[in-house]
């Protein structure tokens, strides 16, 4: 391994220890599913999650689950290849997804809503055989900024990706422990370890996204500040409901916790400049002052 993937790890292992403890994502006696999609993202999550587990001071249980969704020139030996060496449990299941949406939708329509669903609803009950109590998925900073662009934009809501949330059956926890990592980081860790990559012959092969939009969108912002993206995640860490419209939102902040932002109490200003006119227009009718 050469100084410049030592580098890259060190920064994304940090990430994913600093995200897990920050928003508590693993915990003593978890037994986690970790979704292996075949794309860098899951490779990288799976790799990362394998070097911190083995370093808490409590167990944690880890189990890469695979879907093989019969895509067409489908090959999913790398990956098997990849996850016998691991040593990790892994599981491959085999649903044939790809023919229920291209047949249900048009050559025009976006896959990625149903296909996902499908394949949740797969995931969901292999956890549940597995006694899984949590999800991991690959998502990472940039696919949080691009959601939150496109429910902004197309949408009309404030929303981006959680690191953590509760499935609406309560069955399960899903966790995000990538959703601090620059996704070109993962690209150049990823390439650098020549994970054995699956393409998507679904989402991926489809033009014109709306995501894909704000992926161009957020290039072109970052050629005036190269920043841009690490300036709206910590955007998205940074709220100031009173100053957003939602009364929900606002009514929520008024009645939080003390121990929440308390508010700083200042003291008023006892002088303020005087500000006298310099000129003054029209009809002026002056207070009437009691003597």
């Amino acid at each position: 391994m050469t100084d410049l993937v030592r580098r890259l790890e060190a920064r994304l292992y940090r990430d994913v220890k600093d995200t897990s403890e920050r928003y508590k994502l693993l915990a003593p006696g978890d037994r986690i599913m970790i979704a292996m999609s075949g794309g860098k993202d899951s490779y990288t999550l799976f790799h990362l999650l394998g070097k911190l587990v083995p370093r808490l001071p409590f167990g944690v249980e880890l189990i890469a689950v695979h879907l093989d969704q019969a895509q067409p020139n489908y090959d999913g030996s790398g990956l098997r290849a990849f996850l016998e060496a691991s040593g990790q449990r892994f599981e491959i299941l085999r649903e044939d997804t790809y023919s229920v949406v291209t047949s249900h939708l048009p050559d025009t329509a976006t896959y990625c809503s149903l296909c996902s669903r499908l394949r949740r609803g797969i995931l969901y009950t292999a956890a549940e055989r597995l006694g899984c109590n949590k999800i991991a998925l690959g998502h990472h900073r940039d696919d949080s900024l691009e959601t939150f662009l496109l429910n902004l934009f197309y949408s009309g809501k404030l929303q981006a990706m959680p690191a953590s949330y509760r499935t609406d059956d309560g069955r399960f926890e899903v966790i995000r422990p990538l959703i601090e990592c620059a996704e070109s980081d993962i690209a150049e860790y990823a390439s650098h370890l020549a994970f054995p990559i699956i393409p998507c012959n679904l989402c991926g092969s489809q033009e014109g996204l709306k995501r894909d939009a704000m992926t161009e969108l957020l290039a072109k912002l970052e050629q005036d500040n190269p920043h841009v993206r690490a300036v709206m995640a910590n955007a998205l860490r940074n709220i100031r409901p009173t100053h957003l419209l939602d009364r929900d939102v606002a009514r929520a902040w008024a009645e939080r916790a003390p121990d929440i932002r308390p508010t700083t109490v200042t003291e008023p200003r006892k002088q303020h400049a005087a500000a006298a006119p310099v000129f003054s227009g029209g009809k002026l009718r002056l207070p009437v002052v009691d003597s």
